[in-house]
């Protein structure tokens, strides 16, 4: 389980950012390598401000980065996050030791 505030927070953003069909769609296509916003706007049928939004979404979260061309934006995943979530995925299973005897809380 994360150990602090910030990382608590942190996983619940990446969480949060990765909550929606778009937007796994777009880390789906990102998987390969990175890829102009006009093939992204193809691949997931999605209107440029549509698209915007998910993708600062997934940028605010540190999921995808991005580099400007000209008037084009490229996009990329940052594999770092990507470690920390299967981390913090690890923090959260249940331990090894199964279920425990409850705890007599309430007499």
């Amino acid at each position: 389980m994360p150990d602090t505030q910030q990382e608590l927070s942190t996983a619940a953003r990446v969480f949060h950012a990765l909550s929606d069909e778009t937007r796994l769609a777009v880390v789906q296509r990102l998987h390969d390598g990175e890829r102009c916003v006009c093939d992204l706007m193809d691949d997931v049928d999605a209107a440029q401000s549509r698209l915007s939004f998910h993708l600062k979404v997934l940028r605010d979260a540190g999921i995808v980065d991005c580099r400007r061309d000209g008037r084009w934006a490229y996009y990329w995943l940052k594999p770092d996050t990507f470690g920390e979530l299967l981390e913090a995925v690890k923090g959260l299973s249940p331990s090894r030791a199964g279920r425990l005897p409850a705890a007599r809380c309430c007499d």
